[in-house]
């Protein structure tokens, strides 16, 4: 069932959103948080983007929701795409695979190194059919190595990545809840998809992007990934400014502080009326005080009893960073947030009217900042990408009735 595809195809009007990378076409075979997250950053910049399933559904749609209709997860991080079922696994749902490679600019999948090539969808393979397309693979661990073919998810790679064990300590490790390893790798996704566009414009070519989770989890630790030349194995990363910046309680509620530089420290201490700490040469300097935490914090800690999360934070206005802990459901009626444009409200076929993520970054005049579309349902707009491939709706049906789409 091969057809002649229009270098137009696919396009929904409908789905066609103003941005950087508006004209850009992205196929998205990925699944869970990372992959998919970042082709909805992709959208959220413009491109076009097609959600391509297996015949059983991405699995982040059966995880843990009280949304009856959707899972909640997909819903946050495929916002903006056209979705659509294909079984690559068959030969007809192959050649429509081929078809959409034919006509777009980025296919992104989160397969095992050893699965691409088996489903033929390897870059070597693709190349050969778009010689312009952006390639990009995400994996647990990279394409080379002794856990090259090993399943990755976040909080594997927290654990693997001393994430966990600096988040707590190695006798009680924390996980870092918020899957913040996949989101982080969804950036780097959406930034090293972006450069490879912007080179293939000066160059015309093709270009292979690897991304994976361990990357991502060691990019995030850049400030603590440094071992100097004699220093010892448990050499000291602690980042945390020896208590000082960090959580404390207040007489309700609790504050986050941070007082690093100069300026903070001297106005954190004067506005708790601490100011004898302040004009001490022993505190004078954030490695001093980290040094003499257990004489500080506790006289830091007294004071901030007087009064509650919310009152410090009025009180230290601009004057100290700081924040009082709040629920993400505070979130969406936030003034700040609000005043942003942060939070938007979408129109889900089955979930109904819901509230959720805007478009996270911010452009010029010339871009539009309207609603993306919201997360699709399953298989929703199968038959509107065949007919912009040119099937006709009797080649579609056929389709249907072998399973090879829904």
């Amino acid at each position: 069932m091969k057809l002649a595809v229009s270098t137009e195809a696919v396009r929904s009007d409908d789905t066609c959103q103003a941005g950087p990378l508006s004209g850009i076409r992205v196929l998205d075979l990925s699944a869970y948080i990372a992959g998919p997250y970042g082709c909805t950053l992709l959208a959220d910049q413009g491109a076009e983007v097609i959600k391509i399933e297996p015949p059983k559904g991405d699995n982040l749609r059966k995880y843990p929701s009280t949304l009856e209709a959707e899972g909640r997860a997909f819903l946050g991080v495929n916002r903006g795409k056209l979705g659509m079922v294909l079984d690559l696994k068959s030969d007809e749902g192959y050649a429509v695979l081929l078809d959409l490679v034919r006509s777009a600019d980025v296919l992104v999948h989160n397969f095992r190194p050893e699965v691409a090539p088996r489903l033929r969808i390897d870059f070597e393979t693709l190349e050969q059919i778009n010689p312009k397309l952006i390639y990009c693979a995400l994996s647990g661990y990279g394409e080379t190595g002794p856990l090259r073919n090993k399943a990755g998810y976040d909080q594997v790679l927290q654990s693997m990545s001393g994430i966990c064990s600096l988040q707590g300590s190695l006798e009680d490790p924390q996980i870092v809840y918020g899957s913040v390893v996949d989101y982080y790798a969804a950036s780097l996704l959406a930034g090293g998809v972006a450069s490879a566009l912007y080179a293939r414009e000066r160059t015309g070519k093709s270009q292979y992007v690897g991304i994976s989770l361990l990357r991502s989890a060691l990019a995030m630790q850049s400030a603590r990934l440094v071992w100097a030349q004699g220093e010892p194995r448990d050499v000291n990363r602690d980042m945390r400014s020896g208590g000082i910046t960090g959580l404390h309680p207040t007489r309700a509620g609790t504050l986050y502080i941070s007082a690093n530089t100069p300026h903070f420290w001297l106005a954190l201490c004067e506005l708790t009326g601490l100011s004898r700490l302040a004009e001490d040469p022993r505190y004078d300097t954030v490695r001093k005080r980290a040094q003499h935490v257990d004489e500080v914090v506790p006289q830091l800690r007294a004071a901030l009893r007087e009064r509650t999360a919310k009152e410090w934070e009025e009180i230290f206005g601009e004057r100290v960073p700081c924040a009082a802990v709040l629920q993400v459901e505070d979130m969406f009626d936030h003034p700040q947030v609000a005043a942003e444009n942060m939070v938007a409200t979408y129109e889900h076929p089955l979930v109904g009217s819901y509230r959720g993520m805007a478009r996270p970054i911010k452009f010029g005049e010339q871009y539009t900042a309207d609603t993306l579309p919201a997360a699709p349902t399953f298989g929703q707009h199968s038959d509107l990408i065949l007919s912009r491939l040119g099937y006709s709706a009797e080649q579609s049906a056929e389709l249907k009735k072998a399973g090879v789409i829904s």
